[in-house]
């Protein structure tokens, strides 16, 4: 009986412990976005105008772990095809790489807390992106706390207004990139949590550092060679680089579970309460004034995920092709279901 209870129990709140872990990865991504912003803000300040470079070590960094993984796999099972074609993990990585360039560009000409702010901008690309070429289907509640969030974000941006955002050389420039990265990294996102869902992390996470190392490589060479030949190096920002590593790897080793769990949009939703992160980091470490209204933002941002999370419904959609020649459902790729198992096993029989 106490078996059965405790049973009973586990079934009954499992939602709601899925729902906790959800909202605490999205929260840890979040933070961690913050700091890695922070380190390249660090940098631009210091006159370290080197974006692919930067991006450059994160991929090597996945290629050396992920990669290391794949080779260690395909030893033990050799017919270990990637089931997503290689050029789809090409585009993506070009997308990711363009989108961390313009990211972190903009920390050259605006503040971080502008950064953080037009970065919401990912969202609405998401959503619609994922609208029409996943099929996915979005309740009112969603909506809903999409829009809660966007609203939460809009009093982060008028508490930023009252005590004038840290400025910048060229804040519209600024702005403007950071407007131009979130597009690439909705499409980057979408592509992703595609993948994800039709192979394992592993996979793609390994993929997407060997080809984001490659177009990083080719982008160093033709943009940013005389720029890497006028840094002053030193130890803070040779250790600035290792943090921005660390926590960017750390970050896409994430961020593909939080898409196969949940998608795009709730880790995009997520990731906006990682200006608030960031002025948490500002008190700490730099005893800089917050404004009141970046609690309430905050908290608005914390209910809107919860409405949007709590109302997941993961609602399949259609069929998307990967390649000329096959069809492969979006929510369960690679899966085949035990009915057409067992017809395959009777047709081989007869």
């Amino acid at each position: 009986m106490k078996g059965s209870s405790y049973c009973n129990w586990v079934k009954k709140h499992e939602s709601v412990c899925g729902v906790i872990f959800i909202l605490f990865l999205g929260q840890l991504l979040s933070f961690i976005m913050a700091t890695t912003s922070f380190a390249a803000s660090y940098l631009a300040t210091r006159g370290v105008d080197a974006p692919v470079t930067l991006s450059f070590f994160t991929y090597f960094g996945l290629t050396l772990i992920y990669g290391s993984i794949m080779l260690f796999r395909r030893k033990k099972l050799v017919n270990l095809d990637m089931q997503v074609p290689w050029y789809y993990y090409a585009l993506l990585a070009f997308v990711d790489v363009q989108g961390n360039f313009f990211c972190n560009k903009a920390f050259q000409f605006t503040s971080i807390t502008s950064v953080t702010l037009f970065d919401c901008w990912t969202i609405i690309w998401v959503m619609i992106l994922t609208w029409i070429f996943i099929g996915t289907r979005y309740t009112m509640w969603q909506y809903s706390g999409a829009a809660t969030c966007v609203v939460g974000l809009g009093f982060a941006l008028l508490s930023d207004a009252r005590i004038g955002g840290g400025g910048g050389s060229s804040p519209l420039l600024g702005d403007f990139l950071v407007t131009v990265a979130t597009l690439f990294y909705a499409l980057s996102n979408v592509g992703e949590e595609f993948c994800v869902k039709q192979k394992d992390l592993v996979e793609v996470i390994s993929m997407l550092g060997v080809f984001g190392l490659l177009v990083s490589v080719c982008q160093i060479t033709l943009m940013e060679r005389r720029n890497l030949e006028a840094i002053e190096w030193s130890t803070d920002i040779i250790l600035v680089f290792a943090a921005y590593t660390v926590g960017s790897c750390l970050f896409y080793s994430l961020v593909p579970l939080l898409f196969k769990l949940s998608g795009a949009t709730l880790f995009n939703l997520s990731v906006l309460t990682s200006d608030m992160w960031a002025v948490v980091i500002r008190i700490l470490f730099y005893h800089e004034e917050v404004d009141w209204l970046y609690y309430v933002s905050f908290a608005i941002v914390v209910v809107g995920l919860v409405i949007y999370c709590k109302n997941d419904t993961n609602t399949a959609p259609a069929a998307i092709d990967v390649d000329e020649h096959s069809s492969v459902e979006y929510q369960i790729l690679g899966e085949v279901s035990s009915k057409s198992r067992d017809s395959e096993v009777g047709n081989e029989v007869l």
